[in-house]
């Protein structure tokens, strides 16, 4: 049924949540038995819910994305079927933050590099000088990640840029650039964390990384459309210092001259993959506060669902409505 290994969320009233997983060999008795009782399905990127999946799940209600992409599901195929999509877009919000900050350490303190150093040849402790202390960090946005990653580089003392105007601003003492070339112009780390849609679909382009400090460093933690040949041509002739690209497009990368660089790092696109997302997620079967949940069935959207602490155990979820893109 499936071509990779996936874990996936099951919750029937018998058993509010189930953490199974889907091999080669498909679904067994047992596993096809529960599938049958199940009314909610909560899976995470790669895996696809496709017809021959929908077709085992008679009693499905609600299809809930444990992140916040949802381009790897086709709603209205799932839509057609009378089952909801949601996603969970602030689940992932600190992991996203924190991948964001020990990406840039790893490429300021070129922890590839030493340990590729350490396997292969000898080298000079001066060739992995680097800190994050003091230099200038820039996010696309300030929205609800960019302002959580930059709280955390203030316990680095780094000045903090921005373009999109927030009001976290004053909170974190971030300095908005009104234009895009400026704030590339200044920044030491650049840090994508937009959304993707059409207009943000290889948002850091040749132009783009020219303006760029020779001694700068390109992070992304969100969306994977990327020019890859053109980042491949920058690292090459050294238009910037070093690139991490926690998401990209294809996943996963096909042999490729973007894994050759040393000064390269592609993650794993996972990390949602936490503890905290598997508790909320856990807790979607539970009783719902009246009057929360808003359903409105439009082939062109999906739902959100955002969490919020009620007890120090439990999640209550608000349903908003989100235009699918």
């Amino acid at each position: 049924l499936f071509k990779i290994v996936n874990r996936l969320f099951v919750a029937t009233k018998e058993k509010p949540c189930i953490l199974d997983t889907i091999g080669q060999a498909g679904i067994n008795k047992c596993f096809s038995s529960l599938l049958t009782r199940s009314n909610h399905l909560c899976v995470g990127s790669p895996l696809k819910v496709d017809r021959s999946l929908l077709q085992y799940l008679p009693k499905l209600k609600v299809v809930v994305n444990g992140g916040v992409g949802v381009d790897h599901l086709d709603i209205p195929l799932i839509n057609s079927f009378g089952v909801k999509v949601y996603n969970t877009p602030h689940v992932v919000d600190n992991a996203l933050a924190d991948i964001g900050v020990n990406l840039m350490l790893a490429c300021a303190r070129k922890i590839l590099q030493g340990t590729i150093y350490n396997l292969f040849i000898y080298h000079e402790s001066e060739t992995l000088l680097g800190s994050l202390l003091g230099n200038n960090v820039r996010g696309t946005t300030l929205g609800r990640i960019g302002y959580k990653v930059a709280k955390r580089a203030q316990s680095f003392d780094m000045k903090i840029l921005y373009h999109s105007r927030k009001e976290e601003e004053k909170a974190v003492g971030a300095m908005y650039c009104e234009k895009m070339e400026e704030l590339l112009k200044k920044s030491d780390f650049v840090t994508v964390v937009v959304n993707l849609s059409p207009q943000t679909q290889k948002l850091i382009g040749a132009k783009e990384l020219a303006v760029m400090k020779p001694s700068s460093t390109l992070i992304n933690i969100r969306r994977g459309k990327h020019h890859r040949d053109v980042l491949v041509d920058a690292l090459q002739r050294k238009v910037i210092k070093a690139a991490a690209l926690d998401v990209i497009d294809p996943e996963p990368l096909p042999t490729h001259p973007l894994l050759s660089f040393p000064n390269m790092i592609v993650g794993t696109h996972a990390v949602e993959t936490t503890w905290v997302k598997v508790e909320t997620l856990a807790a979607l079967n539970d009783e719902q506060p009246p009057n929360e949940v808003k359903i409105q069935a439009r082939p062109d959207t999906h739902h959100a669902l955002h969490p919020s602490r009620a007890t120090s155990n439990q999640y209550w979820f608000k349903v908003e409505n989100c235009r699918h893109s």
